[in-house]
C-alpha cells in the first residue's frame, strides 16, 4: 500500500513542476510583453533551456552516489530557488536564470524519482507504476495551465512564481516525509564515472537512447510546423489551436492510460513497436485527413496519443537497460529527448518552407522506423547476452 500511495503522491508532486515547465508555451507572449521584450528575445531563452536540459547527465550520478531521496529533494530545492528569484525581483534576467535553473531542478528530479520506483516495482508491473506519475504531464496542460492563466489574468504576468515557489517547498517537505531516509533497495555507487561507463559500453542502452532521440525528433517536426500548417490552411489560428490544445491535454491522458493498461501485459518492446508504427502512421495520415478542421483535430490525436504511448512505454523498457547505474541511464535518455527535439527543431521549419507538410510528416515516418532499427538491435543484443 505503501507505494501505491508514494506513487499517487508524486503524480501530484510532479504535476506541480511540470506545470512550470509547460506554462512557458502557451503564456510566452504574455512573458514577453510583461517583460519588454519580442518574441525572438524569449526564444534565445527557449533555445537556452533546451541546451541547459542537454547537460542533465552530469548531474544524474548524483542519484546514484547519494541516494534517490537526496537526487529528488536536491533536484526540486533547484527548482524552488529558481520560482523565488522571479517571485523577489521580477526581470528579464531573473526569468532567464529562472528558466535555467528550473529545468536542471526538473531533470534532476525526474530519473531520481524514476530510478526510486525502478528500484521498488517489479519489471513485469513498471509500465503501469511509471504511466501514472506520467498523468502529471496531462495534469500539467488540463489543471495546471488554466490555473496559471487565471494567476496571471487576475494578478500579472509574474503572479505564477510566488505559488510555485511555495509549492516547491511543500513538495521538498512531502518528499522528506514519505521517502524513507535509509534506502535497502539501491546500493551507493562511490565511482562517479561508474555509471557512464556502464550506460556507453552497453549497447542496448545505448539503442535505447537512440529511440528517444528518433521519437523526440518526429514529434518536434509535426508539433512545430502543425500550428503553421493550420492557419496556412484554414486562416483561423486561434481558433484552430485553442481547440488542439484540448485535443493535446486528451491524447497525452489517453495515451498514459493506454501505457497502464496494455503495456506489462503486451511487454515493453510489443508495446513500443505498436507506438512507433502507429506514430508512423499518424504522421503520414496528418496530410491527408487534415484537409477539414475537424480531420487535423483528429490526426493530431492520434499523432499525440500514439507518442505519448511511446514515450511512457520506452521509460519503463529504459529503467532496466542498466539497473546497476539507474538514475544515469534515465538522465541519458532524456538527454536523448533533449537532443531529438534539437534536431526536429533545427529540420522542421527549413523542411516545411521549402517542400510543404508532406515531407514534415514523412520525416516524421523516417525518425520512427530508424527508432524501430534501434529497437531490433536492443532486442538481438539482450538476446545474444541472455544466450551467452
Amino acid at each position: 500500500m505503501r507505494i501505491q500511495f508514494q506513487l499517487i503522491a508524486f503524480l501530484f508532486l510532479r504535476t506541480i513542476l511540470n506545470t512550470a515547465h509547460r506554462m512557458v508555451y502557451p503564456f510566452l507572449s504574455v512573458f514577453a510583453r510583461g517583460l519588454g521584450v519580442d518574441i525572438s528575445s524569449m526564444s534565445v531563452l527557449m533555445t537556452a533551456r533546451s541546451l541547459v536540459g542537454a547537460t542533465s547527465p552530469l548531474f544524474a550520478p548524483i542519484a546514484d552516489r547519494r541516494g534517490r531521496r537526496f537526487g529528488m529533494m536536491l533536484g526540486v530545492a533547484i527548482f524552488t530557488l529558481a520560482m523565488g528569484i522571479v517571485a523577489v525581483y521580477p526581470s528579464y534576467w531573473t526569468f532567464a536564470l529562472g528558466l535555467v535553473l528550473a529545468i536542471l531542478g526538473k531533470y534532476m528530479f525526474d530519473p531520481a524519482m524514476q530510478a526510486y520506483f525502478g528500484d521498488r516495482i517489479p519489471y513485469a508491473e513498471r509500465g503501469t507504476a511509471l504511466a501514472i506519475t506520467e498523468v502529471a504531464w496531462s495534469l500539467a496542460f488540463i489543471v495546471g495551465m488554466p490555473t496559471m492563466g487565471f494567476l496571471i489574468a487576475t494578478f500579472g504576468w509574474s503572479a505564477p512564481f510566488p505559488v510555485l515557489a511555495a509549492l516547491g517547498l511543500l513538495v521538498i517537505f512531502v518528499i522528506w516525509r514519505i521517502v524513507p531516509r535509509e534506502d535497502s533497495h539501491h546500493t551507493l555507487t562511490n565511482n562517479p564515472l561508474a555509471g557512464y561507463r556502464a550506460v556507453f559500453t552497453s549497447i542496448p542502452a545505448l539503442a535505447g537512447i537512440s529511440i528517444a532521440m528518433c521519437a523526440s525528433a518526429g514529434n518536434e517536426l509535426v508539433s512545430i510546423t502543425f500550428g503553421v500548417w493550420l492557419e496556412d490552411s484554414f486562416g483561423l489560428r486561434i481558433a484552430a489551436l485553442a481547440g488542439a490544445s484540448a485535443v493535446i491535454g486528451i491524447s497525452e491522458l489517453s495515451g498514459e492510460g493506454l501505457v497502464a493498461l496494455t503495456t506489462d501485459r503486451l511487454g515493453k518492446p510489443l508495446a513500443l513497436t505498436i507506438g512507433l508504427v502507429g506514430n508512423a502512421l499518424a504522421s503520414i495520415l496528418l496530410p491527408f485527413i487534415g484537409q477539414t478542421q475537424i480531420g487535423a483535430l483528429v490526426g493530431l490525436f492520434l499523432f499525440y496519443i500514439t507518442f505519448e504511448y511511446v514515450i511512457v512505454s520506452h521509460i519503463s523498457l529504459a529503467s532496466e537497460l542498466v539497473p546497476a547505474a539507474r538514475a544515469t541511464m534515465l538522465s541519458l535518455n532524456f538527454t536523448g529527448h533533449s537532443l531529438g527535439r534539437a534536431v526536429g527543431a533545427l529540420l522542421a521549419g527549413f523542411i516545411y518552407q521549402q517542400f510543404g507538410f508532406l515531407f514534415v510528416a514523412l520525416s516524421a515516418v523516417i525518425f520512427n522506423v530508424v527508432g524501430l532499427l534501434a529497437l531490433n538491435i536492443m532486442q538481438r543484443r539482450i538476446k545474444h547476452d541472455q544466450t551467452t
